[in-house]
């Protein structure tokens, strides 16, 4: 047989990973994810860990592996469903049958009220959510409806070819939850619903975290409000011959170096955040609306309430590239300018330094000439030392014989002289 690869079986498995919840008629769901305010892609797992073992613990429900990032256990009258993601983690609670009082903050005792404060980070989401099956008249649906939710903000709709009526005012009750209704048709199987309390948990969670993004872009947009003057100020004054260039390029540098850390510590919430409202796009899409009773769709109303929140967060990062990008071309323009000044400068240090050359090269020939008048004459007076025995037997005088000495030293030494010049070059 074939080997297979190492990694084969773990990434099949990886597809069955996180099945939807299988839930009969009538029901309920509790759920609320958890998220670390900082850094909470890199945080410590274990820790998380330790949370769910604490509560797996109290029902003394089995562990899951070491590293899993998903668990199923029953805790007391509940079914529990634990996932770990890149920045939450979140626990689902479903139980059989509904009380008489709907959205009570009791049924979220579930998760004891001690364990939940010692969860390792804070509440991003929290859901309530009813299950119970489609009344045969509709009017009791509106009734309950219009009892329950905020009729201002309340979207509600068929979805999945009209198998269940699903509505939501995205509203936070007193008791910190949001709350879902879900009327299935008799007979919608258990995982069809168990596929819509998932996905309505999905598009509240997804939603919550990539709307992080708007708060980051609103303190960035209060930033870039403040650097977009300075930038174009320097823009405008780059032509200005009477500033030093440096100077301005200086300055220049010290907005892009701000805009790039600007750029780096927003780029991977600005980054999830349009991979979450991805998500959160396609979770709605699959829920295959159809209106009911001429209310706003949860499509309608992402469209009203939330897509605006994530355009601007679009818009701050655009702003931010585009001020960076500006930037980094005055600093190109301003960069050319104070090369060609420098050019300048060297140019005229050049001839400088030419003028300067030139001096000393006639400096150095008229040091030379006088050099070779002082070698002479000392040349001449030890030569007529040297000859003055034979001129005496010759009957020479001194002064005679020193004029002769004359012509012949003083080209011997500028021959000397030239030559050695020669050599040197």
């Amino acid at each position: 047989m074939i080997d297979d690869h190492p990694l084969r079986y773990a990434l099949v498995n990886e597809l069955h990973a996180r099945p939807f919840p299988s839930l009969d008629l009538p029901c309920h769901a509790v759920y609320f994810a958890v998220k670390q305010p900082v850094d909470a892609h890199n945080r410590d797992r274990a820790e998380d860990r330790g949370h769910l073992l604490s509560l797996l613990d109290r029902h003394g429900a089995a562990h899951p592996p070491d590293g899993a990032t998903h668990h199923a256990a029953r805790i007391g009258r509940h079914d529990l469903k634990w996932e770990s993601h890149t920045e939450f983690v979140t626990y689902s609670a479903f139980g059989r049958g509904v009380g008489d009082r709907a959205f009570n903050p009791a049924e979220a005792e579930v998760f004891p009220a001690d364990w939940a404060a010692r969860a390792p980070g804070r509440r991003v989401a929290a859901i309530l959510i009813r299950v119970e099956p489609l009344p045969d008249d509709l009017e009791t649906v509106k009734t309950r409806l219009e009892e329950w939710f905020v009729p201002e903000s309340l979207a509600c709709s068929w979805v999945l070819d009209e198998a269940a009526i699903i509505a939501g005012d995205f509203q936070i009750d007193p008791a910190g939850f949001m709350r879902f209704a879900i009327f299935p048709r008799p007979g919608t199987g258990a995982r069809r619903i168990g596929r819509i309390v998932q996905r309505l948990c999905e598009i509240e969670t997804y939603r919550a975290m990539s709307m992080l993004g708007l708060g980051r872009a609103r303190e960035l947009n209060g930033r870039l409000n403040a650097l977009d003057p300075k930038l174009s100020e320097l823009v405008a004054t780059m032509s200005d011959k009477g500033r030093d260039a440096e100077d301005t390029l200086h300055e220049l540098l010290a907005i892009s170096a701000e805009l790039e850390a600007q750029a780096v510590r927003h780029a991977f919430r600005f980054g999830a955040t349009g991979a979450y409202e991805a998500l959160v796009t396609q979770r709605v899409q699959v829920l295959r609306e159809t209106r009911f009773n001429g209310r706003q769709t949860f499509a309608e109303f992402m469209t009203r309430r939330y897509d605006p929140a994530m355009r601007t967060v679009k818009s701050a990062e655009r702003r931010l590239e585009q001020m960076a990008e500006r930037a980094e071309r005055a600093g190109e323009l301003l960069q050319t300018r104070v090369d060609v000044e420098r050019s300048g400068q060297n140019q005229k240090l050049l001839e400088s330094m030419d003028r300067r050359a030139d001096l000393a090269l006639r400096l150095q020939h008229t040091v030379e000439g006088l050099s070779v008048v002082a070698i002479s004459y000392y040349a001449v007076s030890l030569g007529s030392y040297f000859l003055q025995p034979l001129a005496d037997a010759m009957g020479l005088k001194k002064s005679l014989l020193t004029a002769a000495l004359v012509p012949p030293m003083l080209l011997a030494v500028w021959l000397m002289i030239r030559r050695i010049r020669q050599k040197m070059h």
